[in-house]
């Protein structure tokens, strides 16, 4: 029992080693694709847990302006992304090869999780598995805050990506 312990501890310890060294910096020369996803040195990479609006969708503005909700969800990624050096740990490999990666940006003097600040912000969705469950408690309620705050695309109408990716579209 001892030793399956201390082998589970080390492989713990390994992995946590490997993954703090495995940061990937992106200051610049990013190529945003969606709100949630971006090219940097060859690579794809995406926001784990996280679901932009989906490009070529409606978003229409309490005073009844249109845009298109994708390319408003990725100018917030950009904007965020423009405050400073964001730092991602790669966490998995999506179908099409892309990273799964999560990130945090320093703002200020705080360092602060990118999908947390663009859900919050009502840029961005908590991604949902096809149970319709969070992929990401965590996201779910900052999610729900935005939902309720009215932020971001809250304030407006918009078809939301969960229902649109479920439906097939």
């Amino acid at each position: 029992m001892r030793i399956k312990l201390a082998i589970v501890l080390a492989f713990i310890l390994v992995s946590q080693a490997l993954g703090q060294a495995a940061t990937i910096p992106f200051s610049t020369n990013v190529a945003f694709e969606t709100g949630d996803a971006w090219s940097h040195e060859g690579r794809k990479y995406r926001l784990f847990g996280v679901q932009s609006c989906i490009r070529g969708t409606v978003y229409r503005s309490p005073e009844g302006q249109e845009g298109d909700c994708g390319l408003r969800s990725l100018a917030s990624l950009a904007a965020l992304f423009s405050t400073g050096t964001v730092g991602c740990q790669p966490v998995g490999t999506a179908r099409d090869g892309a990273s799964f990666v999560i990130c945090a940006v320093m703002i200020g003097d705080s360092t602060v999780d990118v999908g947390t600040a663009i859900i919050s912000a009502g840029a961005a969705f908590a991604a949902t598995l096809p149970s319709g469950s969070p992929v990401s408690t965590a996201y779910a309620v900052a999610e729900l805050a935005a939902q309720d705050n009215q932020s971001g695309f809250w304030a407006g109408s918009f078809e939301h990506p969960a229902t649109l990716l479920s439906a097939g579209r």
